[in-house]
């Protein structure tokens, strides 16, 4: 009965949170309700419901130029009495310059042909002029507007290809004709604009409101969608104007005195199919992007299943079955032991056998099996019970006993000890706060509706994740034998940060230069260096402190005094073939989802599938760590046991073929003009590959640290 009653209450808290759920709403994401003029605060109605709808402006971007540019820019209609939104850190870094508009109405008014300001211009007039040759620069690279109503895009939804609709949550300022004829970007949308070498300016917009009345709740609507046609009108009186007469152009041989007015006309829809909380789906559905989605997460399982064939049967290969016995003064340390029945040498090889106090016996000598000279005796003869031998072929030995001929020197401290744990510092700090950001995104608290959230999210883990950096980087760094901790944990604080902040300042000056909204003000450039020094700093401090006072790793086998000599190598067992072949594995699991990221960043395009992106993280994870493992072993049986640094570099170059990559996305797919742009791309492009090369490159280190932890701590040494 106490069951029964407590099974019923677990149930009634289940449902009352799923109830409560329905009312839950991320911070300065809950719905807003709209009302007509003169209902609000009525009887029965919602108080707070708005009546006036208000369009914001972003900054204005292009897929030709990397330079974004502020709405005030090209001399559009604005406001200056208005006080601009508050943007957080994220917005800043990526260029987002929010400001109203003069574009205001009342909702379910329908407007028509609305006048909202007129620019004069004189090409006589230098200041005049200059607007001008910036306003077709726009035009010519095609830069976009970005409005933003009730927190949602804008979009301008136009007919492709099979009979699908695109919804872009950005229109252009206007479009231009070659001198050839040849009608560019949006100026294929209407046959009027045919004169050659000509600008046409949209100037007018056709606004459309979708709203879906509230049920069950006290009044007011919410909006669900809003789109938008550009239209172009050289009125026939700006001062009163019609919407009529044919487009608005400007000739590059035009002189004189000029007049642009620009308009809009809003009608209002009522939707009863779309709900406030899907509004963003219409957008997203005229991206069909799922299936290739999917297409990506089975490409990346197919390769983990190659890779997990060979790495599964290498965690217990080299261990046979058999009793042990203590083997001396064979070439191993006293008291190794070794099976009896697999001595890992050809039936009949022969082995020293000075000082093993055996009775003596005819000797047979062997030659180059990397024992140290003198008398030798058969196999059979060295004291143990006869049985037979069992032939097992030199390749075979080879492969399943020689990495166990380098256990004395498998741990010796690798060079540039200092450095690779500075790396593994850094991307430790880098994993976790990509593990972070990516399962928040899943979850929906950084959604493309709560802007610039993705990337503060990124900065302020990655500056409250200084204490596991300091501890990686010291931990390690004792392990190695280093004693120069001061200069560990400085390289620790400053090396990777600083080379992202002088690369980050260099392509911030740039913008300064041009004269860009993506560069950062000075203020915010302060910020981040306190957020860096006065956090950041002080918790590797702290993380280093308690890695240099913890105990040193504690390794499974001792490492011998003098250093073992490592055989020639093949080619295959070289260092360089198997650490540019070690990253194309990690890197074929993820090309297909780098592209659209790639094209959020540069082309601008809205992306929201992170949970595809999280399973491609975890499958990356696996991908680095399979394939280091198994390389890895490939050198520990060819007797080379530098392990250290190639275990780094066989992930991290992964991040080579990201770089090779971005540099074929940027011929092949983007129309980026301007050395000012080609610099910022490749600037920029340089911080991701370095970050992504911290990233798998510790990946790496850690399963191959694993890995070779496991092994030896099977085998038995004195």
């Amino acid at each position: 009965m106490f069951s029964l009653h407590r099974a019923r209450g677990s149930v009634l808290v289940i449902f009352l949170l799923l109830h409560s759920a329905t009312s839950f709403y991320l911070p300065g994401l809950a719905p807003v309700s709209f009302c007509e003029p003169g209902q609000a605060g009525k009887e029965n109605e919602v108080p707070d419901c708005k009546s006036t709808i208000e369009i914001f402006v972003n900054r204005l971007d292009s897929v030709e130029s990397v330079l974004p540019y502020e709405y005030t820019a090209f001399d559009f209609c604005a406001i200056d009495s208005e006080k601009r939104p508050s943007e957080n850190l994220g917005q800043v870094l990526f260029g987002e310059r929010i400001e109203p508009s003069p574009y205001k109405f009342e909702f379910k008014k329908k407007v028509d042909c609305k006048p909202v300001c007129t620019k004069s211009y004189n090409t006589n007039k230098p200041e005049d002029k200059a607007h001008l040759d910036f306003l077709k620069k726009g035009m010519l690279l095609n830069y976009q507007h970005h409005w933003i109503v009730d927190n949602m895009p804008v979009t301008w939804c136009y007919d492709v290809e099979d009979g699908q609709k695109f919804c872009n949550p950005g229109f252009p300022i206007g479009c231009y004709v070659t001198e050839a004829g040849r009608p560019k970007d949006a100026c294929v949308v209407n046959s009027d604009f045919k004169d050659k070498d000509t600008f046409y300016v949209f100037n007018h917009v056709d606004i459309t409101i979708h709203y879906h009345v509230v049920e069950n709740e006290a009044a007011g609507a919410r909006l669900v969608a809003a789109k938008m046609e550009p239209k172009s009108y050289k009125h026939t009186k700006v001062e009163a104007p019609d919407c009529a007469g044919g487009p608005m152009y400007l000739n590059n041989k035009l002189s004189g005195e000029l007049k642009i007015g620009y308009t809009y006309s809003v009608q209002f829809v009522e939707d009863k199919h779309i709900r406030w909380a899907s509004r963003w789906d219409y957008i997203l559905e005229s991206m069909p992007h799922t299936n290739i989605q999917w297409f990506s997460i089975m490409n990346s399982l197919v390769i983990v299943l190659f890779l997990s064939g060979p790495v599964v049967p290498v965690r217990h290969v080299g261990f046979p079955s058999g009793p042990a016995v203590p083997v001396r003064h064979v070439g191993f340390p006293s008291g190794s032991t070794v099976p009896v029945r697999h001595v890992g040498f050809p039936s009949g090889s022969t082995v020293p056998v000075r000082h093993v106090g055996f009775p003596s016996g005819p000797t047979v000598p062997v030659r180059h099996v990397g024992f140290p000279s003198g008398p030798t005796v058969p196999v059979r003869h060295v004291g143990f019970p006869s049985v037979p031998t069992v032939p097992v072929h030199h390749e075979d030995a080879q492969e399943e006993f020689g990495w166990k001929l380098v256990h004395g020197d498998v741990f010796r401290p690798p060079r540039k000890g200092m450095l690779l744990s500075v790396f593994l510092g850094s991307g430790t700090q880098i994993f976790i706060m990509i593990f972070v950001t990516l399962f928040f995104a899943c979850l929906g608290f950084l959604s493309p509706a709560n802007r610039g959230a993705l990337m503060t999210c990124a900065v302020v883990l990655w500056v409250l994740l200084g204490t596991p950096a300091g501890y990686v980087a010291a931990r390690f760094y004792k392990s190695f034998g280093g004693e120069k901790w001061k200069t560990n944990v400085l390289l620790t604080c400053f090396l990777c940060p600083g080379v992202v902040f002088a690369d980050f300042f260099v392509m911030n000056l740039i913008l300064w230069g041009e004269g860009s909204s993506a560069a950062m003000p000075f203020g915010t450039l302060v910020a981040i260096l306190a957020l860096w020094f006065c956090i950041s700093v002080p918790l590797t401090f702290i993380g280093a402190y308690f890695g240099f006072k913890k105990t040193g790793i504690e390794h499974p086998v001792r490492t011998n005094q003098i250093p073992r000599q490592i055989p020639e190598q093949s080619f295959y067992t070289r260092s360089l073939p198997g650490i540019v072949m070690g990253g194309i594995l990690p890197f074929g699991c993820i090309f297909i989802q780098l592209f659209f990221i790639l094209n959020s960043i540069w082309s601008h395009q809205m992306y929201y599938m992170f949970g595809f992106l999280f399973l491609v993280f975890i499958i990356l994870v696996i991908t680095c760590s399979e394939a280091t493992i198994l390389l890895c072993y490939f050198h520990l049986c060819a007797e080379d046991y530098h392990w250290q640094w190639r275990s780094f570099l066989t992930s991290g170059f992964t991040a080579v073929y990201f770089l090779v990559y971005a540099i074929h996305y940027f011929f092949s797919k983007l129309q980026i003009t301007g050395l000012a742009s080609t610099i910022l791309y490749f600037g920029y492009t340089m911080i991701m590959a370095l970050i992504f090369f911290l990233f798998t490159g510790t990946i790496g280190f850690f399963a191959c640290f694993w890995f070779v932890t496991k092994i030896y701590s099977v085998v038995k040494v004195d």
